[in-house]
């Protein structure tokens, strides 16, 4: 079971930017990401009816946890889907691997955690991995939108590593991590309704199966069932080893643009899945006996 959970977890997430891409834009991606809010909020807001479990936040955690679901579940997630539209979704499966050395520098700045060597070593091949990509379309146009889809992308999971930062404080606090996604994408929810009320736009909801297939998977898979499984392994086998399958997020990724026909094969594809597998596999010290180390994913 804890086999089929890991392999799960890594296939579902893996596959994020690909289901953003093929959800597409016949509504504002602001909408989008608001109906994916609003439906894992309420999913979790059931959970804990069911479950009740202990470990509810304190008003001193409430804004750790506010500042948690605004950076990882709104504007982290805004990021990513805008970077994804504008370039492909390898690309930003590529950047957002560099994850795993934002977030150990973010623990470092604001939790003064320490700062292992390796993220140095692992976040110079992520970046060679992503520059080897990117290498092929600066010679045309259309390279300017992957610059701006990387930028956004950057950004994007700049502000999940802040987000992470502010998870793990509410788990050196105990608050549940169940108590805190659901307050993060209630409040994640809350936000992104009042961006989409500022723009004035309307509240169309898509029926289109390709639409509703994508957005059911980011819903109930990706940010639901997985996190849900991911959490278990955390409990099982603890966060260090859980925290290895981001490190081929990028191959998944890559392979999966490839077969939906976004991306062509090639040597820098080829290139840049390998340089980040292996940075992101020497940032979370794969190999090594360190066991204790927790990595926040985000779904």
């Amino acid at each position: 079971m804890i086999k089929f959970m890991y392999i799960f977890c890594m296939i579902v997430w893996g596959l994020n930017f690909i289901a953003v891409k093929i959800q597409g834009t016949p509504v504002s991606l602001e909408l989008s990401l608001t109906f994916r809010l609003v439906m894992t909020a309420f999913l979790f807001l059931v959970l804990i009816l069911f479950i009740r479990p202990k470990g509810r936040p304190t008003s001193k955690d409430i804004p750790f946890v506010i500042a948690f679901g605004i950076c990882n579940f709104a504007l982290s997630y805004l990021c990513l889907y805008y970077a994804t539209i504008l370039s492909s979704a390898a690309i930003v499966t590529l950047v957002f691997s560099l994850k795993v050395i934002l977030t150990p520098i973010a623990l470092r700045i604001f939790l003064k955690e320490k700062l292992h060597s390796r993220v140095l070593i692992g976040g110079i091949l992520g970046v060679v991995g992503v520059c080897i990509l990117i290498y092929p379309t600066l010679e045309n146009f259309q390279g300017f939108h992957d610059i701006k889809g990387i930028i956004f992308a950057f950004l994007g999971t700049l502000l999940t590593a802040v987000g992470d930062a502010c998870s793990a404080r509410n788990a050196n606090r105990k608050v549940d991590p169940i108590y805190a996604n659901a307050i993060g994408f209630t409040v994640g929810s809350l936000l992104m309704g009042a961006i989409i009320l500022f723009q004035g736009k309307e509240f169309i909801f898509p029926t289109s199966f390709t639409y509703l297939s994508a957005l059911l998977y980011l819903t109930l898979v990706a940010s639901f069932a997985a996190w849900l499984f991911y959490l278990k392994l955390v409990e099982k086998i603890g966060g260090a080893q859980s925290g290895y399958m981001v490190a081929l997020f990028p191959a998944i990724g890559g392979v999966a643009s490839v077969l939906i026909g976004e991306s062509d094969p090639s040597v820098y594809l080829i290139a840049g899945c390998f340089f980040c597998c292996i940075g992101a596999a020497i940032a979370l010290g794969f190999g090594t006996r360190n066991q204790n180390m927790k990595l926040p994913i985000q779904g």
